[in-house]
């Protein structure tokens, strides 16, 4: 497995915190491949600094044949895949009761189906070379029930449960499948949260604050390293809020 510069695919890597991650491991040094379902003006400006070690293609996550052509592209143009992040996801606020079927239907695809597609094509790709290291997003929503995040809280349960699975299916192939658990933290999808909602959760939270985009690419970053023998666990960034 490749531990300095590497070729990281980074699933909805055009705002929020997969931009975060995608220009964060481009300023170290790796070369990476995202997609989303729209080009931002953030793309464009990653594209103009690092040129030929950023790649990036308009794509839904839950489109099979699309996801499988993407890898296929980023094999072609880099040689190789070291690390993939699942990170496209869409969020909840509301009662299942008053949840239309699409929209639970929209979040199964983007939040199970496009990662499961993802992992399934990045592996067969990782089996043929050195092995590889595919990181998760979760949630603490993962394992902790919250009023209105039903369908969300499952998606990201369904990651956990995968990774665990996963890691016993691929580990002897020198695959190592994890995932990070955030907490709440600045995002589009903690902002359907008032801001008094927050500052309880802060409160309640051991070390009084809320994890930002630069702890979760911390221990991202451990973890794609292939230095740490971590196979199949979640990782909870979230100051002591679940222990």
């Amino acid at each position: 497995m490749h531990t300095k510069s590497q070729v990281i695919i980074i699933s909805g890597g055009s705002r929020g915190l997969g931009f975060y991650l995608a220009e964060s491991f481009l300023r170290e040094g790796n070369s990476v491949a995202t997609f989303a379902r729209s080009r931002t003006e953030g793309v464009a400006r990653l594209e103009g600094l690092y040129g030929d070690r950023f790649y990036f293609q308009d794509l839904d996550a839950s489109d099979s044949d699309g996801v499988s052509a993407f890898v296929a592209s980023v094999v072609g143009r880099f040689g190789r895949v070291d690390s993939l992040i699942n990170n496209a996801a869409i969020g909840q606020d509301q009662l299942l009761m008053h949840t239309d079927v699409n929209a639970v239907q929209e979040l199964v695809n983007i939040n199970i189906v496009g990662p499961t597609l993802l992992t399934r094509a990045v592996i067969k790709r990782m089996m043929l070379g050195e092995g590889g290291a595919i990181c998760s997003i979760s949630s603490i929503c993962g394992s902790r029930g919250y009023a209105g995040l039903s369908v969300y809280a499952g998606s990201k349960g369904y990651l956990d449960a995968m990774t665990r699975s996963l890691a016993r299916e691929v580990g002897e192939a020198g695959i190592f499948i994890n995932c990070v658990a955030p907490g709440f933290f600045e995002s589009e999808m903690s902002a359907v949260l008032l801001p008094e909602q927050l500052q309880t959760i802060k409160r309640r939270t051991p070390s009084g604050s809320l994890s930002t985009e630069e702890n979760i690419h911390s221990v991202v970053d451990l973890i794609l390293s292939g230095k740490t023998n971590m196979q199949g666990q979640v990782v909870y960034v979230d100051g002591g809020i679940t222990s």
